[in-house]
C-alpha cells in the first residue's frame, strides 16, 4: 500500500509554467508504473503522463513537448514540469500508482487552472 499526496497546483497565466509535486509514503524504486492523470469539470478522468520503473515515458498527444514527468526514487517523489499552460490544461490533477487496472493508488488531487 502507499499513499501520495500531491502538492504545487494554483493559478497561472497561460503561457505560463508550474510544477507539481507527489510525495509517496514507502519507497517508489520498485514500482512498476506510475503517472499523472487530469479530470476537468464534467469530462472524464484522463491519462496525462507516465513513467516505468525504467524510467520509460508515456504522454498523452496534446502536452507532448510542454510536460515532462520525472521521478526521484532517493526522495520518493514523483513530479511534472508543466510548461507553456494553456486553458484547456485546468484540471484537477492526481497522482497515480499502477495505472487504471488491478491495484492502483491515488493521490487526493491538485487543482490547476490556466487563466488570465
Amino acid at each position: 500500500q502507499v499513499q501520495l499526496v500531491e502538492s504545487g497546483g494554483g493559478l497561472v497565466q497561460p503561457g505560463g509554467s508550474l510544477r507539481l509535486s507527489c510525495a509517496a509514503s514507502r519507497s517508489i524504486s520498485s514500482i512498476y508504473l506510475m503517472g499523472w492523470y487530469r479530470q476537468a469539470p464534467g469530462k472524464q478522468r484522463e491519462m496525462v503522463a507516465q513513467i516505468t520503473r525504467n524510467g520509460n515515458t508515456n504522454y498523452r498527444s496534446s502536452v507532448k513537448g510542454r510536460f515532462t514527468i520525472t521521478k526521484d526514487n532517493a526522495g520518493n517523489t514523483l513530479a511534472l514540469q508543466m510548461n507553456s499552460l494553456k486553458p484547456e490544461d485546468t484540471a484537477v490533477y492526481y497522482c497515480n500508482v499502477g495505472g487504471t487496472q488491478g491495484v492502483t493508488y491515488w493521490g487526493q488531487g491538485t487543482q490547476v487552472t490556466v487563466a488570465s
